[in-house]
């Protein structure tokens, strides 16, 4: 059910940016060439964002994609997706755009990043410099939300587990924060880092012993990337758990609670448009959400035991059932 469509960017802090079906009728002229840095479950909206623009892959448009999961390995596909001498490098993750920003000093970059000031991609918001511009995540600040949230469908809580990448900056970020927010409503809290995905597993072994009462999942690409597998771990432990990306309450997790990611990364393609018509990254002021989605999972609810509260339903923007 969804109760409400939410998400507006920002460009900068005031300016809204335009919709994609703005500039549909007349892409760039010319053949232009993408260097995609991103997981194969961030590919598919960027794609849809360039093709109703009126870039068309084979046509008007070649796309190289490199990614991996492991932090060591992103410095590597960056510098040889840099080599191919790309019009433009597309970049998902923070780790990500650090890694092709160290690749290029002269090719243009469009990014999804958290923190982007912090990180030493972009000098401001309104005014990046550089090479670099596209889209802010501010996802860490809502750890404590999300912590009440899964305060309220769970029932009564005294320990919690945080699940995180340890490789990634904006997850050790979210880290303290959630950890603060705890401490703040007396909960007992265990973390547990996984940086690849072979910690999954593992990492849950983990979880059992600490036998919590609920799970909190902190954003990454490594994570998104594993969404199904770990909403399906934490229902064998019949775990309530919360991730701030919608794809997971839609893959079997309890809730989600943050920005649309794919609509936002759907959003890049305007920022590609704009580079290709001529527009300098330096020039393109970062854009970030200002609005978040709650998803709440029923189905999952319903094997877990759990009531959730009619007042928390109401709050959703879309209930799985």
């Amino acid at each position: 059910m969804r109760r409400r469509e939410f998400l507006t960017l920002l460009c900068g802090v005031t300016a809204s940016l335009p919709p994609l079906a703005a500039s549909a009728h007349q892409p760039a002229p010319g053949k232009w060439r993408i260097g995609m840095l991103a997981p194969e479950i961030r590919q598919k909206p960027i794609r849809e964002g360039l093709r109703e623009l009126g870039y068309v892959e084979g046509q008007n448009l070649t796309i190289d994609w490199r990614f991996d999961d492991r932090v060591d390995r992103l410095a590597a596909l960056a510098t040889e997706l840099a080599g191919l001498k790309p019009d433009l490098i597309a970049a998902n993750g923070t780790q990500a755009a650090q890694a092709a920003q160290h690749a290029t000093k002269s090719i243009p970059i469009v990014m999804v990043a958290s923190n982007p000031i912090g990180n030493g991609l972009v000098e401001s918001l309104a005014h990046p410099g550089g090479n670099i511009t596209g889209l802010s995540l501010q996802t860490p600040e809502l750890s404590g939300k999300r912590l009440e949230l899964l305060r309220q469908a769970s029932g009564k809580l005294s320990a919690i587990v945080v699940l995180y990448n340890s490789d990634d900056p904006p997850a050790l970020n979210a880290l303290k924060e959630t950890e603060e927010a705890a401490r703040q409503a007396g909960l007992q809290v265990t973390t547990i880092g996984a940086p690849t995905p072979g910690d999954i597993a593992p990492a849950f072994e983990k979880i059992a012993q600490a036998r919590p009462g609920a799970l909190v999942i902190l954003g990454s690409p490594l994570m998104s990337g594993q969404a199904g597998r770990i909403a399906e771990l934490a229902l064998q432990l019949k775990l309530p758990s919360i991730y701030p990306d919608p794809l997971f309450a839609k893959a079997g997790g309890l809730m989600s609670y943050g920005p649309n990611y794919n609509r936002i990364i759907k959003t890049l393609a305007t920022y590609i448009d704009k580079i290709f018509k001529g527009a300098k990254p330096a020039d393109l002021p970062v854009a970030q959400p200002s609005k978040f989605e709650l998803i709440i999972n029923l189905k999952t609810a319903k094997a877990l035991g759990l009531d959730i509260p009619p007042d928390l339903l109401v709050l959703a923007d879309d209930v799985i059932e």
